[in-house]
């Protein structure tokens, strides 16, 4: 079964950078189109950024956009999420989503589109 797995959260300062991993596991093939969503204290899960399967196309909220990159290693079907110029309000549970896909276009931004997730890493960002 596909499982995926985060890491990478932490404490840190406002301006600080993180990166996110997830890594995947159980994968049936490499045509995975894959997202980052985050779900701040008290509020709904929200869309980050989105990959597809080849990692040639990407698009992020633009909460986020000019600050965080998504990427991927397909050698080790690991997904990234590079974090620069943290804010406070970027403070939430990250969770990691993957759905298997024959389409390179794919960039979903909701969360019902996904099919496996990841169970989540905080991030935490003090003022």
């Amino acid at each position: 079964q596909v499982q995926l797995m985060e890491s990478g959260g932490g404490l840190v300062q406002a301006g600080d950078s993180l990166r996110l991993s997830c890594v995947a596991s159980g994968l049936h093939s490499n045509n995975y189109a894959m997202a980052w969503f985050r779900q701040p204290p008290g509020q709904e899960r929200k869309f980050v950024s989105a990959i597809s399967f080849s990692g040639g196309n990407t698009y992020s909220d633009d909460s986020v956009k000019g600050r965080f990159a998504v990427f991927r290693g397909n050698a080790d079907n690991t997904l990234y999420l590079q974090m620069n110029d943290l804010k406070p309000e970027d403070t939430a549970v990250y969770r990691c989503a993957a759905v298997e896909t024959n389409n390179d276009l794919l960039l979903a931004t909701a969360a019902d589109d996904y099919h496996y997730w990841g169970l989540g890493t905080q991030v935490t960002v003090s003022s």
